[in-house]
């Protein structure tokens, strides 16, 4: 029996491939401290929680519209324009199985055989295979370390090409916490706004979760406003990563093009956590602080933590809950007996012999990096940088 060539080219997503060798080993009865996955280690609040109780009371068991309730899309329109300064109209919003199937939609809407999507490197571990899925190639654009992960105009123009179709970024960003300032997207915007046939696929799924200045959408710059797309969704802010709900404003035209596709694939999504969440977007932003104030506070402790293993350079994320240390200073060492050759050779040791589970920055397109997630207690977030740090003693 025969997979179809695009399944036998697809690989598994790498924290998701890290998470479940966690959580054999703890199974197994070791004690595995996984700092793999992007999810925030708090409860749903409790009146989103309340929102679905009454949903299930009031009968909503129905198949929902496929873009979304009307409701919901009202509330997603009034949070744009309160939070991003974006207007948007109800057939420019379409509420899907979570942002990644936001994404998907819109690059599978997009993308042909033989356009090009530019991503800029680090990058969340889907980006590539969904573009490949798509039958698109991935261009990617190298935002360095000492960048802040982040690049320039300059680099963007010169990726451009006739064959470019799109370009998907995070920001805040997944993996490496770093966030455009309004300057930068703006002199980004200045250069999209030359090539009207790009698409502008901005990520904004962790954009309440930063540490400083507010976020910024791009879509806010009028000059690119009908190129740009903007996903967003509930997981991370509002701890709501089961419940599966994402969201796009897009122009009218392609919205109604990934309404049409998903008719085809899932349908409209869940209808309990659309209803709840109406509820958790119609909030005032206040009501998650408990949580950004606690990312924070870890921020500093692991930004201290890492700063002490010699082998780790590190940026100073502004968003986001991860760490991404260049830790190329080990490659080619030997601990334990352990030689490491490279990022996954170390995310690998480290999971073996110090029982944590972190993801090597390769799958996100940065070879001399690893991603450390802070979404866990003070106490794992200190004992597993302990572990960590004895672990990368030269012997």
């Amino acid at each position: 029996m025969k997979l179809s060539k695009r399944l036998q080219s697809l690989k598994p997503s790498a924290t998701i491939a890290m998470s479940a060798k966690a959580r054999e080993l703890k199974s197994q009865g070791i004690d595995v401290i996984s700092l793999s996955i992007g999810e925030p280690d708090f409860n749903t609040p409790d009146f989103i929680k309340e929102a679905a109780k009454k949903a299930i009371d009031d009968n909503y068991s129905g198949y929902p519209p496929i873009a979304g309730y009307p409701e919901l899309k009202n509330a997603i329109i009034k949070k744009f324009k309160r939070d991003n300064n974006i207007s948007y109209e109800a057939n420019q919003i379409v509420v899907s199985t979570g942002a990644k199937q936001s994404i998907y939609n819109v690059l599978q809407a997009i993308v042909d055989e033989g356009t090009e999507v530019i991503i800029p490197t680090p990058y969340w571990v889907s980006y590539s295979d969904i573009v490949e899925l798509s039958g698109g190639t991935p261009v990617f654009v190298e935002g360095t370390l000492e960048a802040d992960f982040k690049i320039t105009p300059a680099q963007l123009e010169a990726a451009i090409t006739d064959k470019t179709r799109a370009i998907i970024y995070s920001s805040p960003c997944n993996p490496s916490g770093s966030v455009y300032t309004e300057n930068e997207l703006k002199a980004l915007a200045e250069v999209l706004a030359k090539y009207p046939n790009v698409i502008i696929i901005s990520d904004e799924i962790y954009e309440h979760i930063v540490y400083g200045d507010k976020n910024v959408s791009i879509a806010s710059f009028p000059e690119v406003y009908n190129q740009t797309v903007t996903i967003n969704g509930l997981a991370k802010a509002f701890a709501m990563t089961g419940w599966r709900i994402g969201y796009i404003g897009a122009p009218a035209w392609l919205a109604k093009a990934c309404e049409t596709l998903q008719g085809q694939v899932t349908s409209g999504a869940n209808s309990i956590a659309q209803r709840a969440a109406i509820t958790a977007l119609e909030a005032d932003p206040s009501s998650i602080k408990y949580m950004v104030d606690a990312f924070a506070e870890r921020r500093e402790l692991m930004l201290g933590w890492a700063r002490e293993i010699p082998s780790f350079v590190v940026n100073e994320p502004k968003g986001a809950f991860y760490l991404f240390p260049d830790v190329s200073a080990t490659f080619g060492k030997v601990y334990n007996g352990v030689q490491i050759n490279n990022a996954d050779d170390l995310a690998l040791y480290i999971l073996e012999h110090a029982q944590v589970a972190v993801v090597s920055g390769s799958a996100f397109g940065s070879k001399n990096c690893i991603r450390i997630s802070y979404a866990a207690s003070v106490e794992n977030l200190k004992e597993a940088m302990s572990r960590i740090k004895n672990a990368l003693i030269e012997n």
